[in-house]
């Protein structure tokens, strides 16, 4: 009986709709629907799968009313001139002459070709050969066949994508976990001063990175504090982030001075990723001096916030060299400032300052700056708080995001 029209879109819509892990699985199902169609009088159904290394189709699966193959049963190449007619016509209709296949009932079959085209020598292959046999195979079937091929084929490529982003994912989340545990703790207190930082990143992982490290072998003598962004996004800014990362710590053993510490940094990154785009860094050291005396080099990066509590107002740090991983041989020149009890210092990524509102508006270093004019009487952590809790608010609804990262260190007073 003819397949109507109906009946072959609802078969169609199975196909495209069933839940399937593997390749493998989703051809099964097809086999399966194909050979239990009423109208379709379909005796049987094979999937084989492409041998590359051995030059040769396998059985990967059987089934139907007919005498089984040998399990694991394999067509040479060599043997079988349909396998390379299914590569140019895509279906074939065929009579059996293989003797193994006729002793199980085969006599008459229809085969197509899904999958990828897989190269053995000059010859292409199909990876999957669909093969039915039936008492008769007509054109409708014939038809039939080339539709659901071209479904099967969109519905692989699918797969093929979800198994690909699912790796993705796997390695992006290890990837997260990786920079998480290179991140240092929010908290971190050094002579009379509190710092607290903390980074969201716009992914799963991100391109903003801080830390806090001791540049000397006495602990109490002073505190590096860094704070970096990869104008990339996604992985290669955090690939950028974690190499800043791990050539910051090294470095600091080995380089004194830290305008030779970031120069070095510098040059490194303009030979490890040419073609990457720039990374912009503030590091600054805390020293234990009783006049808060905190030296700094700002790499292109947002001008960091220094409130003075004596007056009451907030300052910006100037940049003192480019950014880093475009021009080799930079200078970088070292600046300060001093700390008094009360006083603040702001770092922050782009991400902060750039937050947009609904309209496209920018939150703006303005915008900052009087936040911590405001709440001088905040700890360093509940003033990182409050400037990520300002800009998430003042961000609702936007269409663009970016990692946002903010590092506080605060002079206590009473000391």
């Amino acid at each position: 009986m003819p397949m109507r029209q109906r009946e072959l879109f609802r078969l169609l819509d199975q196909l495209t709709a069933t839940s399937v892990r593997s390749p493998e699985d989703l051809l099964r199902f097809l086999v399966r629907q194909i050979v239990d169609h009423p109208d379709l009088q379909i005796t049987g159904g094979r999937i084989w799968k492409l041998d590359p290394p051995n030059q040769q189709y396998v059985l990967l699966y059987q089934y139907g009313n007919v005498q089984k193959i040998p399990e694991d049963y394999a067509l040479p190449l060599a043997h079988s001139r349909s396998f390379r007619e299914i590569v140019q016509h895509r279906v074939v209709v065929r009579k059996e002459t293989h003797q193994t296949l006729r002793r199980s009932g085969i006599h008459l079959y229809s085969a197509a070709g899904v999958g990828k085209l897989i190269r053995i020598g000059k010859e292409k292959f199909f990876e999957y050969v669909l093969a039915f046999n039936a008492p008769k195979i007509d054109q409708e079937f014939y038809f039939l066949l080339n539709v659901i091929r071209n479904i099967a084929n969109v519905r692989l490529r699918e797969l093929e994508a979800q198994q690909e982003q699912e790796i993705i994912e796997k390695d992006l989340r290890q990837a997260r976990e990786i920079q998480k545990k290179l991140l240092p703790d929010h908290e971190a207190t050094f002579a009379d001063y509190e710092v607290f930082g903390v980074s969201v990143p716009d992914r799963v992982v991100g391109g903003d990175y801080f830390d806090y490290f001791h540049p000397s072998e006495d602990p109490e003598d002073r505190i590096g504090i860094v704070i970096s962004d990869a104008a990339s996004k996604g992985l290669p800014a955090a690939i950028q982030a974690l190499y800043v990362a791990g050539a910051l710590r090294m470095g600091v053993a080995f380089y004194a001075k830290m305008s030779a510490l970031i120069a070095r940094l510098n040059d490194l990154l303009c030979r490890m990723f040419p073609d990457e785009r720039f990374v912009t860094l503030f590091y600054c050291e805390l020293t234990a001096s009783q006049t808060g005396l905190v030296l700094y080099v700002n790499a292109g990066h947002t001008q960091p916030i220094h409130y003075r509590a004596q007056h009451r107002r907030t300052e910006l740090l100037e940049v003192t060299g480019g950014v880093l991983g475009v021009v080799p041989k930079q200078r970088f020149q070292v600046e300060n400032i001093n700390m008094d009890p009360g006083d603040f210092l702001v770092m922050y990524t782009d991400g902060i300052s750039e937050a947009r509102d609904a309209q496209g508006n920018f939150f703006g270093e303005h915008r900052i700056r009087q936040l911590v004019e405001q709440h001088s009487h905040l700890s360093a952590r509940e003033m990182a708080y409050r400037i990520l809790e300002a800009v998430q608010q003042f961000s609702a609804g936007a269409r663009y995001t970016d990692d946002r990262t903010v590092v506080v260190v605060k002079r206590k007073l009473g000391q």
